[in-house]
């Protein structure tokens, strides 16, 4: 979204919540899962004791375009910021 587009009044959010959830949680591994009517997002850390679930967000296909549309907008003012970040090769996938 370039300046031209970009709305003049954006609406601000307050967002009320508790000291242990605003300190958030680090994630570094995720599972996503996904029915007819939704998606299932499990934030995971792997660490030396295993896997352990930090949270589980369930999301509707809908919000699920609108996140992607909004990371990689964002990740795209990060990189623009602070410098490419370098391909990424999942485990999963097959290295060429």
């Amino acid at each position: 979204m370039d300046d031209q587009t970009k709305p003049e009044n954006v609406q601000q959010i307050q967002i009320n919540t508790c000291d242990e959830m605003s300190r958030g949680r680090y994630s570094n591994s995720m599972v996503v899962s996904h029915g007819p009517d939704e998606f299932i997002l499990d934030w995971l850390l792997n660490s030396p004791n295993g896997a352990h679930l930090v949270s589980r967000i369930i999301v509707s296909p809908h919000h699920v375009k609108r996140l992607i549309v909004t990371l990689r907008e964002n990740l795209d003012i990060y990189e623009k910021q602070f410098g490419s970040i370098g391909e990424i090769i999942l485990e999963d996938e097959p290295v060429h």
